[in-house]
């Protein structure tokens, strides 16, 4: 996302700045950096490099930062070169990116992913099919890297149901993570439950075809996600949990035929809890989510007046319609995501209205420093 503010425009943006509280956290400004995929772990660990350790600390401006998807079992993973945190080498080498951040002053949580059939065999253990909660074949391709050799991209593989007895065995899986997390130096955790991937094909039904008491009704639609949720506040507390959820849009090409009444009923479902926070990702043309603004509108308001806690809006939002919204009160804080990535210091640069750098797409996935930790911050373009 490009954020065109020019100085001249002299826009107000002091509703981003103020502090907010997120659990046992008082943060410095509502300036969120959103989770985002670089794919520059090392494979075939997923572990994490001194390189990351960079990348992060220079972001640790940020009110909060949300960590890239990171994998909670070698079955979550659907992406070429992508972080885990379920094995002990994977926790020791996020530990100096968490003390980075933390030096350098900032906070981070550690968002927990399994991706569901938005994956390849490559990826999944002896080569088996991914898994869904039902047979299907998401669309688009799956960025296999150098894993396979008609890589980079390849077609997605059709996936296979879950047991109840494998999605038992998922469910410890973000128990085991989730404690990884703590370990690895994560003020709390991020539960991924949008985007497409795992949970959004038990939610929604254009995937969820199952007949047993995870498909067919909301409720039993929504069983997954609250079981997952129930798990997670047995090994942290819920002052350390945040949840994503997105209504439309992502990978795969899942929708579900009335969002509106799913995702407000799955977030009544979490209200209550005492949960960290509600980060939802507002449908866009660039999620996949559409540009009916009408409906974008009404669906974010639906789900915060449901919610009990912090709000946070993902979505394309620019520096000036970000501090609309947290000074009216549809957001509590705003997560960016392209805009982090190519501006490290960008709460520096919202407060002087620019200039922006620009992303270079080119870098997004894979690669070294390059489009990675080499962007410059204001002090320097100064």
């Amino acid at each position: 996302m490009n954020l065109h503010v020019t100085k001249e425009a002299n826009i107000e943006h002091s509703s981003l700045f103020e502090p907010l509280r997120i659990g046992a956290m008082t943060l410095p400004n509502r300036i969120f950096m959103a989770p985002l995929t670089r794919s520059r772990s090392v494979a075939p660990e997923h572990t994490q490099t001194p390189l990351h350790a960079i990348y992060y600390a220079q972001r640790a401006s940020a009110g909060l930062i949300i960590s890239e998807a990171t994998q909670i079992s070698a079955q979550g993973q659907g992406y070429a070169w992508t972080p885990g945190i379920f094995t002990d080498a994977q926790v020791e080498s996020w530990k100096p990116v968490t003390d980075a951040i933390h030096k350098a002053g900032g906070h981070v949580f550690s968002q927990l992913w399994h991706v569901g059939a938005v994956s390849h065999n490559v990826f999944q253990p002896d080569g088996k099919a991914p898994v869904s909660s039902s047979v299907w074949t998401p669309q688009g391709q799956a960025f296999v890297g150098d894993y396979h050799p008609n890589g980079p991209l390849v077609p997605h593989p059709e996936a296979r149901a879950l047991t109840k007895h494998e999605i038992k065995e998922i469910i410890e899986d973000y128990q085991h993570a989730a404690k990884n997390a703590l370990r690895a130096g994560f003020d709390g955790i991020e539960f991924h439950a949008a985007n497409g991937y795992l949970i959004d094909q038990f939610l929604r039904d254009s995937v969820n075809k199952r007949t047993d008491e995870y498909g067919g009704s909301i409720e039993n639609r929504l069983r997954l996600l609250n079981e997952v949720v129930d798990a997670l506040l047995q090994v942290v507390p819920a002052s350390k949990i945040g949840v994503r959820l997105t209504p439309m849009g992502g990978a795969g090409g899942s929708y579900d035929s009335n969002p509106e009444a799913v995702y407000t009923a799955a977030v009544k479902a979490l209200t209550g809890r005492g949960l960290a926070y509600l980060h939802v990702v507002r449908p866009n043309t660039h999620g996949g989510g559409g540009d009916d603004a009408a409906f974008a509108h009404r669906i974010m308001a639906q789900m915060k007046a449901a919610f009990d806690g912090p709000f946070i809006a993902n979505g394309e939002f620019s520096a000036e319609e970000a501090a609309e919204w947290v000074a009216g009160g549809k957001a509590d804080a705003i997560s960016f995501g392209r805009s982090f990535l190519a501006n490290p210091d960008l709460p520096a640069r919202i407060a002087a209205n620019g200039p922006y750098n620009e992303p270079r797409r080119e870098t997004f996935y894979g690669g070294t420093a390059v489009g990675y930790t080499d962007y410059p911050t204001l002090d320097v373009n100064n």
